[in-house]
């Protein structure tokens, strides 16, 4: 075994009920580190092109990074990589809490399920032995009941589990995959992709251990790290706030969007806000195993018809979907929405941008539903249809381009590549606009995180020349992150100098910064080969019409094609793609 991995991945066959252990090169982990890079290169030589995303063919990869189980902060999140039932694409989604040390403590860097279980079924992992259990009672189920049922008949202690919800057994496209309750590796659907393959849950449990190959420099590093966390700013709002201080600052910036993209200022934003949220609940901040950031907010209604509900959260991006696309001025009722994609297994920015449509094509006209702004219980019927694939919500369950083709919505749907952007308006903050066109899982925020320089005026939101270069330098540290895999909210305390000995004290290798950037470069280029494969081109790379053609605030703000043109061609010729956007040799 080398040092920081195993050197092993777990091959599992649902339609055999057989599983075998499998030797990773050590150059393979090498030139791709674990997390992403792993999971990406799986998914390109394992997924047949063509398969269909719901077929035995299509494969679901779990992986966790060589961080994971270390003493490094932000280090407990795990990957799964597929390819989506949402775009048709390339997939890939992250979750923070307990599971990713589980994982590790499998003994497997990775682990590849495929085929199709005649029968409800669930997975115990361990360093031991895999088991298929019948899950049979446990279809129907929502995620909550599911993860306390499967725990409880393993009975391992420490055990972790991950589960999918009504919405993914009946294989709603933008189903996702939860766990401890309420984290979610929420977009491109792999809870519909576990649905298809009669896979209720996984849980994990072990004694593997991984060592560090430098532990006295492992300790240096993330001390380095901790000290550059204390007292920073960013650390204090994720502790205070966790990321609903968002609300206020996309408001004040005048780039929240609301009303369905029609706006991009909510006037009734302090009633959502993070102020509102610590005012008027019982809020307890938590975090991952090891982290410091505690943006996690335990979060219990204690007044009004929504009394006692509990959860973690609202996130910003939940906030934005249901309270600025959907009008809903309530944060109960918004606590409320998102107890109900939690627990039937839903991504709430697709729930809330998908229902955000349907109002405004009720508005307009456009379609036979009656739903108006600001209709919480409307939107929590037409989820729980969507989830139960009833009446309207059975069409919604097909994802937005579906929807917006049957019903002739194509000028109003707002996606790329049939992924639906997150709260950050490109007509306002041009450089996300670059983001949600060139990510290959569709319209993403988190692949750069390019709101941040563009907010801190680091970066003139509205430039376009020259923007590339600096989004690229973001996109290449943080795929580097998601190979370790790390919190991306980390990205103000781990800079290219603190990555490179973080990554040598885990894996005992030593990289160079150019290295390491030739190596985020090659796994962003390997996704993209992944999509070109399946029929994605240069005009994939693109923005909804709205953004090009309707402005908001008071005509100050639009994107333009031309704009984008630019970004996206600097884009390509930086990470050396010809000007079709095709990789070389892809």
């Amino acid at each position: 075994m080398m040092k920081g991995f195993f050197g092993k991945l777990l091959r599992v066959d649902l339609s055999g009920r057989s599983f075998a252990s499998e030797d990773i090169p050590a150059q393979i982990l090498k030139r791709y580190l674990g997390g992403k890079g792993l999971g990406s290169y799986l998914l390109l030589n394992s997924v047949p092109a063509g398969a269909g995303p719901l077929s035995p063919e299509n494969r679901i990869i779990l992986t966790a990074g060589p961080a994971a189980g270390t003493i490094v902060p932000g280090s407990s999140r795990y990957g799964i990589y597929t390819k989506s039932p949402q775009t048709g694409l390339y997939a890939e989604s992250y979750a923070g809490g307990k599971v990713a040390p589980a994982i590790r403590r499998t003994g497997y860097d990775a682990v590849i399920i495929e085929g199709t279980s005649a029968s409800p079924v669930y997975l115990e992992i361990s360093d031991s032995r895999v088991v298929f259990h019948d899950a049979g009672r446990l279809w129907g189920m929502d995620t909550y009941s599911t993860e306390d049922a499967v725990l409880k008949e393993v009975g391992v202690p420490g055990a972790q589990a991950v589960v999918i919800g009504p919405a993914g057994e009946n294989m709603v496209r933008f189903a996702c995959v939860e766990n401890n309750y309420w984290r979610s590796a929420g977009r491109t659907g792999a809870g519909a992709v576990m649905g298809s393959k009669k896979l209720k849950a996984v849980v994990f449990h072990g004694e593997a251990r991984c060592e560090a190959a430098h532990p006295e420099l492992l300790k240096e590093a993330v001390g380095r790290i901790l000290e550059k966390g204390r007292d920073h700013p960013s650390v204090k709002a994720y502790q205070t706030y966790g990321t609903m201080g968002m609300v206020k600052t996309m408001n004040n910036f005048k780039a929240f969007p609301t009303r369905y993209w029609s706006e991009a200022f909510f006037d009734r934003w302090p009633e959502i806000s993070g102020d509102a949220h610590r005012e008027r609940f019982r809020v307890k901040s938590r975090s991952c195993p090891g982290c410091f950031l505690a943006c996690g907010k335990d979060t219990v209604a204690v007044g009004g018809k929504h009394a006692g509900l509990r959860v973690e959260g609202p996130e910003y991006e939940t906030v934005y979907a249901f309270g600025g696309l959907c009008c809903i001025d309530r944060l109960d009722e918004i606590l409320y929405l998102n107890d109900i994609c939690d627990r039937l297994g839903m991504d709430t920015i697709t729930a809330g941008n998908l229902s955000a449509l349907v109002m405004e094509a009720s508005a307009r006209g456009r379609l036979d539903y009656r739903l108006e702004y600001g209709d919480a219980e409307g939107v929590a019927k037409l989820l729980k249809d969507t989830a139960a694939i009833t009446g309207l919500g059975a069409d919604l369950s097909r994802g937005i381009g579906y929807f917006s083709e049957k019903y002739g919505l194509q000028d109003m749907a707002v996606h790329v590549k049939g992924l639906e952007p997150a709260g950050y308006d490109p007509r306002v903050l041009k450089g996300m606009g670059l983001a949600y066109a060139t990510s290959t899982r569709g319209a993403c925020h988190l692949r750069a995180t390019f709101y941040k320089p563009e907010l801190s005026g680091l970066i003139d939101p509205a430039a376009t020349e020259g923007k590339a270069a600096l989004f690229v330098e973001y996109e290449n540290r943080l795929t580097i992150f998601n190979t370790l895999i790390l919190c991306v909210f980390f990205r103000d305390l781990a800079a290219w100098e603190d990555l490179i000995p973080v990554i040598r004290a885990c894996t005992g290798w030593e990289y160079t910064r150019q290295e390491l950037e030739a190596m985020a470069n090659d796994i962003v280029t390997l996704t993209r080969q992944f999509n070109a494969r399946e029929g994605a081109t240069k005009e994939s790379d693109t923005l909804p019409p709205l953004f090009f053609n309707h402005p908001v605030n008071g005509g100050k703000n639009i994107i333009t094609r031309e704009e984008l043109k630019t970004m996206v061609d600097e884009y390509y010729r930086i990470r050396g793609w010809d000007e079709k956007g095709h990789p070389a040799g892809g």
